[in-house]
């Protein structure tokens, strides 16, 4: 078998056992069909052929519909696996941290901790709904209040730190980093596009946790590097909210995304409603986003009050699956 067979067969071993991974909207994995499998079982290797192992996957990758910073990550991570195991195996996805160079947590530059299971996390665009929420006993509600007017942004974040104040709610500003710091918010939530702009060492001298927004392996990787208190992962399903940067991601990438953040406190966001939640859950995350489905709500308490049942029914449900039978 030549060289280009042989990574062919091996990408086309992985996008047959990852059909899953692709995009709906996008199925280039045709592609492999008309080539000979490989064996599946698991294939020794030698270190020479570590490059071999790391072409298929990126190939594999990008049948798969991953853009082309995303497939690089997994394609470094299936050639580091293979070198600690000692074989390739297409069936098995890299869901390791040290295998994607994740450092180990706890770490000494981290940012304050915050509980790894936020719960239903309200994204919300006003002080009052912070409140109304808060009050309403969602443990963790956002401020993503949008305005050029800087005193207005100012009044408005000092509004929603009182609005929670005598509640059990967890505060997260959304981009007014420094106006969080100084009203005294419990945390600080940033898009990719902030990071090069926000004083990260102003928000971590000043003792406020940090979430991060990602979309993909490439993004994953940059927010850990920066050891934030949580990670948030999407969008999961098609949202009208925002223009987004990337297709939804699907529950098949959710799972293996939290399978590789399983040390961090994770957020799953992006068109998540009731019905959805169970089985976003169900991919191993702590904490489900909600947007629309809360603030467009015909009748905004019970629809709240129907996802903290939810989500109450679905944690115990995890916590009896886990008793010995």
């Amino acid at each position: 078998m030549n060289i280009v067979t042989d990574l062919a067969s091996r990408a086309q071993a992985i996008v047959s056992a990852h059909t899953a991974l692709a995009l709906e909207s996008h199925q280039d994995y045709e592609l492999f069909r008309p080539l000979a499998l490989i064996d599946k079982a698991p294939v020794a290797i030698e270190t020479e052929t570590a490059d071999d192992i790391y072409q298929a996957a990126k190939m594999a990758c990008l049948a798969l519909d991953f853009i082309d910073a995303d497939a690089d990550c997994i394609a470094q991570a299936w050639q580091a696996q293979s070198l600690r195991t000692g074989y390739f195996d297409a069936q098995t996805w890299p869901t390791e941290p040290q295998d994607f160079g994740l450092r180990p947590l706890p770490r000494t530059d981290a940012f304050a901790i915050c509980p790894h299971q936020l719960g239903l996390y309200a994204v919300l665009p006003d002080a009052a709904w912070v409140g109304r929420m808060a009050r309403a006993g969602v443990p963790t509600v956002q401020l993503r209040f949008k305005s050029d007017d800087a005193h207005a942004i100012v009044q408005e974040v000092r509004a929603a730190v009182e609005a929670v104040r005598g509640t059990d709610a967890l505060l997260f500003i959304n981009d007014h980093w420094q106006t969080a710091i100084d009203a005294g918010a419990y945390g600080v939530h940033l898009g990719q596009e902030d990071l090069d702009s926000a004083d990260l060492d102003a928000i971590r001298a000043a003792g406020l946790r940090l979430g991060l927004s990602s979309h993909g392996y490439a993004e994953m990787l940059r927010a850990d590097h920066l050891s934030p208190s949580y990670i948030a992962m999407g969008a999961v399903f098609a949202t009208t909210l925002k223009r987004m940067v990337t297709p939804p991601q699907g529950l098949a990438r959710l799972k293996v995304y939290a399978q590789l953040l399983r040390n961090y406190s994770t957020v799953a966001i992006g068109g998540i409603d009731l019905a959805r939640m169970p089985e976003v859950l169900a991919r191993g995350v702590g904490s489900v986003g909600v947007v629309r489905a809360l603030v467009a709500a015909a009748q905004p308490q019970l629809a709240t009050a129907e996802f903290l049942d939810a989500f109450a029914a679905q944690v115990m449900a995890k916590a009896c699956d886990s008793f010995p039978t």
